[in-house]
């Protein structure tokens, strides 16, 4: 009997590894995007539209059809055979990218190899996110979902937290007349590709206890016909279209900045790569603490719209800290990071576990991979967006300018939390 008691529990720890590592990838060239502002230090060669462009990539497949189709198939063929599919997918996607940083080859050619890479790491990540949201709201259907749902959210952006850290220590800053070799720059995607690696085996040890637990004749992903039917209606659900595009917006205003966090946060508060590196870990680390607080919260007091909007809020004074506070002084870029880590805890916390609620179980997979296809468009739009700006912007001025661009992805946001808490969520 306590062994029942533990098991779900042990089958989250084998869940959360995967994302870790995805995350890590992710995210690895964040705290060092700055390296690609003058592409004739770096041997790769790229500037920084051309990471721009790479980070797009992430989100090329899941938002041309493949997340939608996806999350059908894990409707229809379960988190086991699917989400093996999508686990072994996102590890060779990363495979790829290694490949394409360390090949020698012409800059625009690795960029494109690169840029294949990224598209597919990115559908198999985002499909393994689904796989693992629906398991924990298996598993914990009964229990505490919205706490397990934001203690993995919390160790994969560990997985951030981690690359922005250890990305200046595995490529440290030199000076202005050295160059980074090809191998130099490889670093964080090498051990990127051994936490995805270490995530299959674990993915593997969960599929063996899912199986044992729900056998395939009470596989709840075939005990009810999935019918194309019951997704038109998900689409047609006033509430779930507003959780949609809120996910996009607010995802948007920290994601697509953590991307280009570096060529942000140095210039405009005049701090060295370590110390921004250190500044923007924040918002990982607050979620490691606050996300499971946050779910506890949300299972015990409920009010998820609530904390949604006051999530939302947080993010948006961050960003405008960020646009409007007094160049040079680290100290407001500290205190940004602050408000923005609650904000990244507080809206998902409530936000994930609330789907379930407005949505049948036997589309689950497809209603969070419809999610997950709309945040995906506007984080590669705006991912783009951010590149061209920061590449075209006056010097000095791109770090204001792509914050802008932020305040109003925030602001949207805010308005559609606000047209959540209205309509409820009962």
């Amino acid at each position: 009997m306590a062994t029942r008691r533990w098991l779900p529990w042990i089958a989250l720890a084998c869940l959360v590894v995967p994302m870790f590592g995805s995350y890590f990838f992710d995210d690895m060239f964040s705290s060092i995007s700055f390296l690609f502002s003058d592409p004739s230090h770096i041997a790769l060669g790229w500037d920084s539209a051309g990471y721009g462009l790479y980070t797009s990539g992430y989100s090329v497949l899941c938002v041309f059809g493949g997340l939608i189709v996806c999350g059908m198939l894990l409707d229809k063929w379960g988190v086991r055979i699917t989400g093996s599919i999508f686990v072994g997918m996102m590890a060779a996607g990363a495979a790829l990218v290694l490949w394409a940083i360390t090949s020698g080859l012409a800059p625009k050619q690795s960029l494109t190899v690169a840029y294949i890479g990224c598209m597919i790491f990115g559908l198999g990540s985002e499909i393994a996110g689904v796989a693992v949201t629906r398991s924990i709201a298996r598993w914990f259907k009964d229990g505490p979902m919205a706490f397990a749902m934001g203690l993995q959210l919390a160790i994969a952006r560990l997985g951030t937290a981690f690359a922005l850290v250890m990305a200046p220590q595995l490529v440290p800053t030199k000076t202005c007349y050295a160059s980074y070799t090809l191998a130099e720059t490889a670093r964080p995607a090498t051990l990127g590709l051994g936490l995805l690696l270490l995530g299959c085996i674990l993915w593997a040890v969960f599929v063996a206890l899912d199986a044992k637990r729900y056998p395939a004749a009470k596989d709840d992903a075939k005990s009810d016909e999935f019918h194309f039917s019951d997704v038109l209606k998900v689409l047609t659900n006033k509430r779930f279209i507003i959780i949609s595009l809120l996910c996009v917006f607010f995802y948007s205003s920290i994601i697509a900045f953590k991307k280009f966090a570096g060529a942000i946060l140095v210039p405009r508060f005049d701090v060295p790569a370590e110390a921004a590196s250190w500044m923007v870990s924040m918002l990982p680390f607050a979620t490691v603490i606050f996300a499971p607080l946050f779910g506890i919260l949300v299972d015990k007091v409920g009010h998820g719209t609530k904390w949604m909007l006051a999530g939302a809020l947080l993010a948006l004074t961050a960003h405008l800290l960020l646009a409007f506070a007094p160049a040079g002084v680290p100290f407001w870029g500290y205190l940004a990071m602050v408000f923005l880590g609650f904000g990244y805890s507080l809206v998902p916390a409530a936000m994930w576990p609330s789907v379930p609620r407005i949505v049948p179980d036997k589309v689950l997979g497809t209603a969070y991979s419809l999610i997950y296809w709309i945040q995906n468009l506007g984080l590669m739009l705006f991912k783009m967006l951010a590149g061209v700006i920061l590449g075209k912007a006056a010097a000095g001025a791109g770090p204001v300018h792509v914050e802008l661009m932020f305040v109003g992805v925030c602001i949207m946001a805010l308005m559609l939390s606000a047209e959540l808490h209205r309509v409820k969520l009962n």
